[in-house]
């Protein structure tokens, strides 16, 4: 009876060319509508604190891998989703610590092409993203965010448990809502006086593109209650020329009235790019934080040039400085990168010369 039953099983090489084939035929049909992208961007920096530290750092500045992709549903409704995850390329995890693989916009969505998209998970607020018109140094030794990001007042967050509306773009208006109804877990919740709002409105048409936003965030957040409203805007003057100005103003409202002096700011700046040639482009700009303390204010400029290789590939040199008030130590390397140490004294002239590559994939 079982060499009767064996008889009957298909052995492997009548298995192997349709089993094969049928592996072929789901990964194909999986895959057809999903996307691997990535960046990896790593610099080598001299940073100069203008006290004690003045060392050679590798930095892996907001390298990422993801998938995203799409899925029709009807000619008008389309699902789509990405799952975003951080890479440091300089260094290896220790004692568990997870900020070598961690996780950036990820979320889940519908969209419809005359009513918008809603989209749910953890991802950039409409605050965060509005800087985009101005940031001519992001995630480099220079960042606007050394700047706008500071302490316990910054809004340049990736939020969880969000909630967010776009609009459709009409005549290059186009608006951004989300809510965030808690910071952590749910049971950290306190009668919705954890949540936080952000709303953006975009305009890009011609040469000029500009970005309005507000933002305001509730008192059981782990950084205290605050609302900040930003402004950035790009205009290209020429095909050469492009210049770019920013605004934002912060009011923090949690703490003693020294710490909301401290935190309360407005920082603005103006920039500007001009291409050398095809593939190479001159940048540079200058910002202040002008806080209601006047101590705790601070400059910073930046120049640098960029190259780009092709598409995919471009190298750049920057040089960024940040002058210090009396009780600031503020440094321009803090932000999207790997290697940043703090400033060792206050009111100190930090420093820092950069090279970098990024490999966009």
């Amino acid at each position: 009876m079982t060499n009767k039953l064996n008889a009957l099983k298909p052995t492997g090489r009548y298995l192997a060319a349709p089993v094969a084939a049928l592996a072929l035929a789901v990964s194909g049909q999986a895959m057809a509508e999903v996307t691997l992208y990535g960046r990896a961007h790593v610099s080598v920096d001299y940073l100069d604190d203008g006290a004690k530290y003045s060392k050679t750092n590798v930095s892996s500045n907001s390298s990422r891998l993801g998938f995203k992709g799409t899925h029709e549903i009807s000619p008008e409704l389309t699902a789509f989703f990405q799952i975003e995850q951080q890479i440091n390329f300089t260094t290896g995890s220790k004692d568990g610590d997870s900020a070598n693989f961690s996780t950036r916009d990820t979320f889940v969505g519908l969209q419809n092409s005359r009513l918008g998209a809603i989209q749910v998970g953890r991802f950039d607020s409409p605050f965060k993203t509005a800087r985009g018109p101005a940031n001519l140094f992001g995630d480099q030794v220079g960042d606007m965010r050394n700047l706008t990001r500071v302490g316990d007042a910054r809004f340049d967050e990736r939020y969880d448990n969000t909630f967010q509306y776009s609009s459709p773009t009409y005549k290059g208006l186009g608006l951004k809502l989300a809510y965030s109804v808690y910071e952590g877990q749910a049971a950290q919740e306190k009668d919705g006086s954890s949540n936080a709002a952000s709303l953006s409105l975009t305009y890009a048409d011609g040469p000029l593109t500009a970005a309005l936003a507000y933002e305001k965030v509730g008192e059981d957040n782990s950084r205290g209650k605050r609302n900040g409203v930003r402004l950035a805007s790009s205009y290209n003057v020429t095909n050469d020329l492009k210049l770019v100005g920013f605004y934002q103003t912060i009011d923090y409202k949690s703490g003693d009235s020294a710490l909301r002096k401290q935190l309360s700011s407005d920082t603005y700046g103006l920039g500007g790019e001009y291409r050398l040639g095809k593939n190479t482009a001159l940048k540079a700009m200058w910002m202040t934080r002008d806080a209601d303390d006047s101590d705790y204010g601070a400059d910073m400029w930046v120049v640098g040039v960029e190259h780009k290789l092709d598409k995919a590939v471009r190298v750049y040199a920057n040089y960024a400085f940040m002058d210090n008030d009396k009780q600031s130590k503020l440094t321009p390397w803090a932000q999207a990168r790997s290697a940043k140490p703090g400033a060792t004294a206050t009111g100190t002239e930090a420093a820092g010369l950069s090279v970098g590559l990024r490999y966009d994939f």
